[in-house]
């Protein structure tokens, strides 16, 4: 059955999410993160869509775009499909990278256009990594825009940069609470998975043989990654992960 063309909005504005296949990582390393910037001034201008937010999280992103032309969905294809080959090219695998199709939600009002915003922006802190203000890979210090970043509907509802920290790090008026330290992170975890698999990123696991395979699963367990940890940053479903007896 062919797949139902997206609905446009009226507004022209989306909340755009892309998300790796069984949640594995989509970028290993900041390299990766790069290019996938690069690709992205690359079909905005190719395709006029604008990117008015964005943040890079290890195994989906989130875009706050703008739409005028009806091209959201040539946009996509050529961001999704040129990072891929990419990604699998560089990490030599083969197979989907990301899962489905992107997610993409029509926004059509202000005041929702805003809470995406803080929501995009947000993210590194409510997935407990450090406070919006100092991730690296997120759009909140471009208030005034770059060559990626089109901020001029941003800075029409929040005309001044103390306005816009304001809003996007204290929400209500209420100073966001101070994000606790991950006791057992993805960084800990990442290098844990080299030494004991000796590979250079988890998802090369997937290429191990079966007998393999579980045995390092059940090592990486009795370490101490997570049944989640394990399936984001190998991309192995955590259906397999739960169902391994060693």
């Amino acid at each position: 059955m062919p797949r139902q063309a997206r609905s446009p909005g009226s507004s022209g504005f989306f909340h755009v999410i892309v998300r790796g296949n069984a949640k594995q990582l989509i970028f290993e390393e900041d390299d990766d993160r790069r290019f996938f910037l690069n690709r992205m001034i690359k079909y905005s201008a190719e395709t006029g869509v604008a990117i008015c937010a964005y943040c890079l999280m290890e195994n989906h992103v989130h875009l706050l775009l703008r739409d005028n032309s009806n091209a959201l969905a040539q946009f996509m294809k050529k961001l999704d499909g040129s990072y891929a080959r990419f990604f699998n090219w560089k990490y030599e695998r083969t197979g989907h990278l990301f899962q489905d199709r992107y997610k993409s939600e029509p926004i059509e009002d202000d005041s929702y256009f805003l809470s995406v915003l803080r929501y995009i922006l947000c993210n590194p802190e409510s997935a407990g990594i450090c406070s919006a203000s100092t991730y690296p890979w997120s759009s909140y210090k471009q208030y005034n825009g770059d060559q990626l970043v089109d901020t001029t509907f941003i800075r029409g509802l929040l005309p001044t940069r103390e306005e816009y920290e304001e809003f996007i790090l204290k929400g209500n008026g209420e100073t966001p609470n101070a994000i606790e330290p991950i006791r057992k992170d993805d960084a800990w975890a990442k290098t844990v998975i080299r030494e004991t698999a000796g590979v250079e990123n988890g998802s090369a696991i997937q290429s191990f043989d079966r007998k393999r395979r579980d045995q390092i699963i059940a090592l990486l367990l009795d370490k101490g990654l997570s049944e989640r940890q394990i399936e984001r940053l190998t991309g192995i479903s955590r259906y397999i992960i739960r169902n391994i007896v060693w």
